[in-house]
């Protein structure tokens, strides 16, 4: 895709806040995403975020604002706090308001805005014999919501949006487990209502992080009915461990989709060899166009804001990484 290259460096959106953070002082939460926004400039990423730095994770943007959702004080086998759906939701407003416009007035930078997936909220919040009738009917109010979002989002001068699920890799595996609220159909159902634009303006991408890890080993015939039944234009994909599982990934992906490599572990300080992860993705250019790539960590930073995964020091250093990186692929463009 001919404007890809505006998104070569990039990363899935949160970032480690600073310590002691009160999300609810404004001023606070303004000034930590003015450094979030500083250090990404810095660090020559190619999209910026407000690193999630105003909620308390990865999916707060949906869970914090949409009502029919009430938090427990319970914890989901994936560690985060456990929301339950009382209600079909309603929106009862924008989800991230004011976003593309704040951060469009901080830097030049490509605005990037990261959601949770509607089939992930729908598959950790249904709970049987309350609300919704099913975690089917859940995930589709939750794509009408999400979809709507997009479309704002995008009016709003927001080029890269990511909806993030993390359950889909693991129902990509050859050998799956049992599917749980949601099957992989209902999932991929759910998921693709969300990305379907009526329009998309020039240079604007919508992606699709599946997971953090790829499996033991994957079932190509269901990778492949993964990125059919998902319109997204971009899949990012982990690429840090150097495994065929990883490889066969992107073998499945169609050649019309771009692609970002997570290829720097960001759960471990330490630092990569960047001549191994080279070696890694000169071996796709075998039956990849790298012109329709792209580079960033292999997750988000601090997913939950009070256990982020690193230090920020740790954290810099994999960003930078990140950036030797693509100028190493891409040199000439930057």
């Amino acid at each position: 895709m001919a404007d890809t290259f505006n998104y070569r460096i990039d990363h899935h959106g949160s970032l480690v806040r600073p310590t002691g953070l009160a999300t609810d002082d404004p001023e606070a939460v303004d000034a930590a995403v003015r450094e979030a926004v500083v250090l990404q400039r810095r660090l020559r990423s190619t999209v910026v975020t407000d690193g999630d730095v105003p909620r308390e994770d990865f999916r707060g943007a949906v869970l914090g604002t949409v009502a029919g959702f009430r938090r427990t004080d319970q914890a989901g086998p994936d560690g985060l706090v456990r929301w339950v759906a009382e209600t079909l939701p309603k929106a009862n407003g924008p989800l991230l308001p004011g976003y593309g416009t704040r951060l469009a007035g901080l830097t030049v930078i490509a605005p990037k805005a990261t959601l949770p997936s509607p089939a992930h909220l729908a598959a950790t919040t249904f709970e049987p014999g309350l609300g919704p009738a099913s975690a089917r009917e859940l995930g589709e109010a939750l794509a009408d919501i999400l979809r709507a979002e997009i479309a704002r989002l995008v009016s709003e001068g927001v080029r890269l949006i990511q909806l993030d699920n993390p359950f889909l890799l693991d129902q990509v595996a050859a050998d799956p487990a049992a599917p749980g609220p949601l099957s992989f159909e209902d999932a991929l159902a759910v998921d693709a209502l969300a990305v379907r634009l009526d329009e998309r303006p020039e240079g604007v991408r919508i992606a699709m992080a599946p997971g953090w890890a790829a499996p033991a080993a994957v079932d190509r015939a269901r990778a492949e009915r993964m990125y059919t039944g998902i319109p997204a234009d971009r899949w990012v994909l982990p690429f840090h461990r150097g495994t065929g599982a990883e490889t066969d990934l992107l073998r499945a992906l169609p050649e019309e989709r771009d692609f970002c490599l997570g290829v720097v572990d960001a759960t471990r300080p330490e630092p990569e060899d960047v001549d191994t992860v080279m070696s890694r993705i000169d071996r796709l250019e075998e039956f990849k166009d790298l012109e329709d790539g792209a580079v960033a960590p292999s997750r988000g930073f601090a997913d939950v804001a009070d256990r982020p995964l690193l230090s920020p020091d740790d954290q810099r250093h994999k960003l930078v990484l990140v950036e030797t990186i693509a100028r190493y692929c891409w040199g000439n463009e930057f």
